[in-house]
């Protein structure tokens, strides 16, 4: 008779339980166009609710029918602050929601990249901004790097600006498209 009384609870507890171990793909969605990647540094990233693309010319089309700005994350799986970065930042479904509505978002393997990563840190270092692991660029969609920044945690801390902060810096600045032109450094995209 005493067990039977807990029969209830213990069903309780077990369905929180159950519950608990599926909320964390609550805010996932399908996956992203990094589905198709070969980096392990991508696919990692293939179920955040970020829609991330790979680098290439479908993010750059996509930028450019949507007259947004491409968000650039260059990241390594073996950067602590990369990871840091995905967990705080970009798993965050208001803060993806955000980046999903006013950017294209793209994602690159410093590993696997080394031409491209050479090129975003030397435009960077031309243009006076933060280099360093995660790199994070703002990219108009013809290809110019306007803005930047390393690490950016999710909460303004340390005299550290928050990702929103640096994102809605790069949005002001994108939205001057004559300061852009002036203040910006062309890529070399491939065609």
């Amino acid at each position: 008779m005493y067990f039977e009384s807990y029969r209830p609870a213990r069903l309780l507890l077990l369905l929180l339980l159950m519950l608990w171990s599926v909320a964390p793909a609550v805010g996932q969605t399908k996956p992203n166009h990094l589905a198709g990647e070969h980096s392990s540094y991508l696919t990692r990233a293939m179920n955040q609710p970020v829609n991330w693309y790979p680098w290439g010319k479908d993010a750059f089309g996509r930028a450019e029918d949507l007259n947004v700005p491409i968000l650039l994350d260059v990241g390594a799986l073996w950067c602590p602050w990369c990871g840091l970065m995905e967990r705080d930042t970009y798993t965050n479904v208001d803060t993806a929601d955000y980046i999903n509505q006013h950017f294209v978002a793209v994602k690159v393997d410093f590993d696997a990249s080394p031409k491209l990563v050479a090129q975003l840190e030397q435009a960077q270092a031309v243009l006076n901004l933060p280099a360093g692991l995660p790199l994070i660029s703002f990219i108009t969609p013809d290809g110019r790097l306007y803005f930047g920044a390393g690490y950016l945690p999710a909460e303004h801390k340390n005299g550290r600006p928050s990702f929103h902060e640096a994102a809605d810096e790069a949005l002001a600045r994108f939205a001057n498209r004559s300061k852009v032109e002036e203040q910006s450094l062309q890529l070399e995209l491939e065609k």
